[in-house]
């Protein structure tokens, strides 16, 4: 009997080690080779593990041995959906590197690394693409520009998108501030980004998107809302933009973090 609870102890936790993931996201440096897209991953591994990679996100699973460690996952942008042109390439590590899935219809790519030897070994690949970047959920219609004032009624804000946003904050815009932000994002990338950098606000539709789902799912993380105040203050501050879209954006950040402060 106690033979055989050893070996049924034995059997769990090796199949436990086994399904161990770990998930990391990618440090987005910008950069590199404008035609091209490039990320570089490097990992420890003592036996087998596949890492799964979407957007500026990756999974670390362990498949057999030692769980696997993440040194590095850097990106000079994020890896778009379907990307073209997509190439995998190990760099360095004795065992056997190779694409196990490459990603098509939005699914992610896998790349299978087995280390037959003793002891662990680092590993490093890089996965290359054409540039063209994540696609941006399609903007809503064309915001329509107010007519003109009289002279003795002038417009303090130039265009209805203004006025329609100051009477926004006017009324009770807690529970909406997430859909309010978007479509401010919209109307400065339409409107106002001249950026080079377009991965940055690419970065903060999907973080934003992925917020909005949750919350209105009845979900809160404060993480999530944590990164779009990031993501959305670097588009802020190294993007060009006019100086009045600017200052809307400012503006949320602000209301953000006051969200924040308040959860």
């Amino acid at each position: 009997m106690y033979i055989r609870f050893l070996l049924t102890f034995a059997g769990i936790a090796a199949l436990t080690a086994s399904a161990q993931s770990f998930e990391r996201r990618a440090n987005i440096t910008g950069g590199g080779d404008p035609n091209r897209g490039k990320c570089t991953i490097e990992v420890v591994v003592d036996g087998a593990a596949e890492v799964e990679i979407r957007g500026d996100r990756a999974v670390l699973r362990n498949v057999d041995g030692r769980p696997p460690e993440w040194r590095r996952f850097v990106c000079n942008e994020p890896m778009p959906p379907n990307p073209v042109g997509f190439r995998f390439a190990g760099v360095d590590g004795r065992g056997r590197q190779t694409l196990a899935r490459p990603p098509q219809g939005g699914g992610p790519a896998v790349v299978r690394i087995e280390d037959p030897q003793s002891g662990s070994e680092g590993y490093t690949f890089d996965v290359m693409w054409q540039s063209g970047g994540y696609s941006a959920p399609p903007p809503p219609p064309p915001v329509q520009v107010a007519p003109r004032l009289p002279a003795d009624r002038p417009d303090r804000d130039g265009d209805r998108f203004y006025r329609d946003r100051d009477d926004f904050y006017r009324g009770d815009w807690r529970g909406q501030l997430f859909a309010r932000v978007r479509q401010d994002l919209d109307y400065v990338s339409r409107n106002s980004f001249r950026g080079g950098d377009r991965y940055r606000l690419d970065r903060v539709y999907r973080e934003l998107d992925d917020l909005h789902r949750d919350y209105a799912s009845g979900r809160w993380d404060r993480r999530a809302l944590a990164d779009v105040v990031d993501s959305l203050t670097r588009v802020v501050d190294d993007n060009r933009l006019a100086p009045r879209d600017r200052d809307i954006l400012r503006d949320d950040l602000r209301r953000l973090r006051e969200l924040q402060d308040r959860r």
